[in-house]
């Protein structure tokens, strides 16, 4: 059975090192790319930072980069950042007291939908989806 995969119209790719830096660029590098595409960025910034910062923190494999993608069609935005680190599925913590660990948290408040996909191996992709209508498109 063949899977249909969405065209999205708009595309923005980059491959960054699996650092703070990295991180820190990815959301700006995206950010401004959102701003040129005339879409609300404030929600999604958030989401890539987070993602971002994951990637680069517990995604990271010494010489192996992460990479980002935005994609957008006339319904969604959907934002993928893909480690080096598929065996390390990531899960919400528990919202407890404690200093970090909330990142998945404030994508699973902010983004419509999210999730992890696994491969290429050994790699991992997670995703989270904004749905473009509620935004006033």
């Amino acid at each position: 059975m063949n899977q249909e995969i969405p065209a999205y119209k708009l595309q923005f790719r980059v491959q960054l090192s699996a650092t703070r830096r990295g991180a820190r660029l990815a959301r700006l590098l995206a950010t401004e790319e959102l701003r040129t595409w005339g879409l609300p960025f404030e929600a999604p910034a958030q989401v890539i930072a987070e993602l971002a910062a994951n990637a680069a923190t517990h995604g990271c494999v010494p010489g192996r980069d992460f990479r980002l993608a935005v994609l957008s069609d006339a319904d969604t935005l959907r934002i993928e950042v893909t480690d080096a680190q598929g065996d390390r599925l990531p899960a919400v913590q528990g919202r407890g007291v404690r200093e970090s660990g909330h990142g998945l948290v404030l994508v699973e408040a902010l983004a419509d939908r999210w999730g992890v996909c696994r491969g290429p191996f050994p790699c991992k992709t997670v995703w989270a989806e904004f749905d473009l209508p509620m935004w006033g498109r």
